[in-house]
């Protein structure tokens, strides 16, 4: 396993992070068709040990909470806490009602706390807000996030999809009051979306910030042919919606990854997310497990240096895309009902 610091902190963490988003209660969320329970899980998570991934990601929505739950469980039964680095995050609505989501003081004290709780630990290593919030003060959140810092519940700070501007806007708060700032930008990043280009990784780059992209086989798109479908494809409706199935440049690139893969009798995955470390930007890709193969795909991309003409080869089809993610609201989120916890 290759290591990297997290931004300009002294946080180590894997060029991989395991995103735990597949594992969870399969009777809550929005996306139970493709959950793996707890027992169904395990696997995943001591694959990922042995590997030596370090870093994991979840987030308090994820399958209402049980993502948290499974997650903090697996983690504290195979590994020691000071040797892995824990991500979770807050922003989407756990409940609909007054205060239950968003980025305001009274939610990301709550959230931290109910968060913590479903982990069965006493701090995380990396606490992200999911979005920005157009209906707080950016200094509130900040602020908020300053002090659930101060209180040790919580190491670093993260933030994923927004605006450059507004990112830049919340570190230049942070900056001017003396407060805590990112460490990290989880964005929407691969061969199918790059428009993170233009202004947000050239920011991280200057600013320090390191990013860690979501979704970097674009739902796994970029890991099997064009048309090919899986159980997750089908009833994935956020994919649905970030990535059109008839658009012919996202083809042609799936068809180039195809043809490189088959070059150098890799997987498709694996020369996908390769791609990613020719950007010095980014830390650590967070991959999704379903099956044993998927993890052995992103730890062979550890190994495989694309070629200046491979890579030109590979970003030659990309057309611009209008911008996707940022203030995502994710399909059926208002049912979404986030398992409460006791105080």
């Amino acid at each position: 396993m290759k290591f990297t610091k997290l931004g300009t902190s002294g946080l180590t963490v894997s060029r991989l992070c395991l995103g735990c988003m597949t594992y969870g209660d399969t009777t809550k969320g929005w996306h139970g068709d493709w959950l793996l329970d707890e027992e169904e899980s395990r696997p995943f998570f001591h694959k990922a040990l042995e590997s030596g991934i370090n870093f994991f990601d979840t987030a308090n929505v994820y399958a209402g909470g049980t993502s948290e739950e499974i997650s903090g469980k697996l983690l504290k039964e195979m590994a020691k806490r000071d040797e892995i680095v824990l991500a979770t995050k807050a922003y989407f609505p756990w409940r609909q009602a007054p205060n239950t989501g968003g980025n305001s003081r009274k939610a990301l004290m709550q959230a931290i706390d109910d968060s913590l709780t479903r982990l069965g630990m006493d701090y995380v290593d990396l606490f992200q807000i999911h979005r920005w919030d157009d209906e707080t003060p950016i200094e509130e959140t900040m602020e908020a996030l300053h002090d659930i810092v101060k209180s040790g519940k919580v190491l670093h700070i993260g933030a994923s999809s927004m605006y450059a501007w507004q990112f830049a806007k919340a570190q230049e708060v942070a900056r001017a009051n003396g407060w805590t700032r990112f460490i990290s930008m989880q964005n929407q990043l691969n061969l199918l979306y790059r428009e993170e280009e233009r202004e947000m990784l050239p920011l991280c780059e200057d600013q320090g910030v390191s990013v860690i992209p979501w979704s970097p086989l674009a739902r796994g798109r970029l890991a099997r042919p064009s048309g090919e479908e899986t159980v997750r494809s089908k009833t994935d409706g956020v994919g649905k919606a970030l990535y059109k199935a008839e658009d012919a440049a996202d083809r042609d690139i799936v068809d180039v990854v195809g043809t490189i893969a088959d070059a150098r009798e890799v997987s498709r995955a694996s020369v996908a997310l390769a791609w990613h470390f020719t950007k010095p930007v980014v830390a650590a890709p967070i991959i999704g497990a379903s099956k044993e193969h998927h993890i052995d795909a992103a730890l062979a991309a550890l190994e495989i240096e694309l070629t200046e003409e491979e890579v030109a080869v590979l970003e030659a089809p990309y057309r611009p895309k209008l911008p996707t993610g940022m203030g995502m609201s994710l399909p059926s989120m208002n049912q979404v009902s986030v398992k409460p916890v006791n105080h």
